[in-house]
């Protein structure tokens, strides 16, 4: 007998990346309930590096703004060799291009992130249940059971765990989780004051193995202090300070969150386990180098979400599927590379602290996975599966694409002779609705016109000649049709919409 669903979508996990999913699951009319095993919300600096990609989420989230109001840019290094203190630029300072228009990295404590996207699930109507743990769940073809610690039985059509590391999803699963963890390389993080050390400077001692961040709009810093290899980590109070006096000469006080960490490097071997499915560090734990594994956990969710909603709406079940294949690949690079950042700065090495294009993340593609096959058509400059970059325009009441793109919805550009056949596009009016423009030379004051006067917007995306483009509500390239638009379009929208 089919059993009744309470609700749509139960996430286990109120973190970056389970607020991130449930914000994109409710703007999409979905019912969804978030659960969080701590008492309260996060509340200490951690993972403080927002990545321009991850920017560009957050602003078709609607929060982008008050992101860049509580965070800052990332300080000049200040390296600390004995009285003399060299200045070190960790990061490079990008300019804004009309393809991208948030370059660089955002110092925003994860506190403040959490905060954010919490308060944006309040606007959306969702409270987060917190002290409600995951017991354990069944799950059946048409839907899962799980248990919480308050002793209530949720029927939902899909279960994500976005519930950390030591997942509680994962490991009813009985999924491996490969990887390593060395118990004998351990690194204090302590948010707090001190006194006497300047604020334009990210402080690193590097032949004691500390540095102090300041953190944005506070007097406060995070600091890291890596230990000796067999070290106990000691997280008093008064133990910390002495220590950091020993190391640097300089007086921490008013310590408000402490942790201690362990290079922690390890993958899950599927995404997915029928309707139960895996994001963030459920799925996949980084070294703290590089800031990326906050970043990976946000994207992973925006992948998931626009999927999630259309196969409840009722298209094709194997778009789910692609979840995995499409970010499984993905955080197994970012592993790599956050490894190998962590690595140089194991042996000291300049290397470690340099930071480059690879970790903003805009460069990530989905190239070669089953929604793009290398096979499919490309303009001068993109392929399918790409990130879509923004580009100026007017009309329709926007003035760049990412406004035109801002939302859960798909977006298809038609170029030149293309435009004709736009009302000709089947798509259902269940799941996700397309939004359709055509891109002229001319201003034109008509609904659904862009006009691209400035011609940058055809030289962004290498058009030359009729196409229709396909954006996907994740903002990455869905399709790209050159000829039989009508034809080749509706094939495309048979693998992304209900039928």
């Amino acid at each position: 007998m089919t059993q009744a669903h309470d609700i749509d979508v139960l996430v286990a996990g109120a973190g970056p990346t389970g607020s991130t999913l449930a914000a994109d699951l409710l703007r999409r009319g979905l019912s969804v309930r978030v659960v969080n095993k701590a008492p309260h919300a996060f509340e200490g600096s951690r993972a403080k590096g927002v990545q321009p990609r991850t920017q560009e989420v957050l602003e078709d989230l609607g929060v982008l703004e008050e992101a860049h109001e509580q965070g800052g840019p990332y300080p000049l290094a200040g390296i600390h060799l004995g009285p003399v203190t060299a200045p070190w630029k960790m990061q490079q300072r990008s300019k804004v291009t009309a393809d991208v228009p948030y370059p660089n990295i955002l110092l925003l404590p994860q506190h403040r992130t959490d905060a954010i996207l919490h308060r944006l699930l309040t606007r959306l109507g969702l409270s987060i249940e917190y002290g409600v743990a995951l017991e354990t769940f069944e799950q059946d073809s048409e839907g899962v059971t799980t248990t919480l610690s308050t002793g209530e039985r949720v029927r939902s059509k899909y279960l994500v765990g976005a519930d950390g590391g030591a997942s509680a999803v994962r490991e009813t699963t009985g999924l491996g989780f490969a990887g390593t963890t060395d118990d004998s390389d351990n690194t204090l993080i302590i948010d707090c004051t001190i006194d006497g050390l300047s604020r334009d400077r990210w402080h690193i001692w590097p032949r004691a193995s500390a540095g102090a961040c300041p953190l944005p709009h506070s007097d406060q810093f995070q600091v890291m202090i890596r230990l000796k290899p067999g070290d106990t980590p000691n997280l008093d109070h008064t133990a910390l300070a002495d220590q950091f006096h020993q190391l640097t000469g300089h007086k921490l006080r008013d310590i408000t969150w402490t942790s201690a960490f362990r290079p922690n490097v390890r993958l899950v071997e599927h995404y997915r386990v029928g309707r139960v499915l895996l994001a963030g560090d459920a799925a996949h734990v980084h070294t703290p180098a590089g800031a990326q594994g906050l970043n990976t956990g946000v994207q992973d969710a925006y992948n998931l979400g626009w999927k999630l909603g259309q196969v409840i709406a009722g298209a094709p079940d194997r778009l789910l599927d692609s979840y995995e294949e499409e970010r499984l690949p993905i955080a197994a690079g970012v592993l790599g590379k956050s490894s190998e950042l962590y690595a140089n700065l194991s042996k000291h090495r300049v290397s470690g602290l340099k930071r480059g294009d690879e970790e903003r993340q805009l460069a990530l593609t989905y190239r070669g996975g089953p929604l793009a096959p290398v096979e499919c058509a490309q303009t001068k400059t993109l392929h399918v599966g790409d990130r879509a970059p923004d580009a100026p325009c007017a009309g329709s009441g926007v003035r760049r694409l990412f406004e035109a793109f801002s939302g859960p919805h798909f977006t298809v550009l038609a170029f030149g002779s293309a435009a004709r056949v736009l009302p000709d596009l089947a798509w259902p009016v269940s799941g996700a609705e397309l939004r359709r423009y055509e891109v002229r030379s001319e201003r034109s004051s008509a609904q659904g016109h862009l006009a691209d006067t400035t011609e940058r917007l055809a030289a962004i995306y290498g058009v030359e000649g009729d196409a229709l483009i396909l954006i996907r509500p994740d903002g990455y390239i869905g399709a790209i049709v050159t000829r039989d638009f009508v034809t080749e379009f509706n094939a495309v929208a048979e693998v992304f919409t209900p039928r």
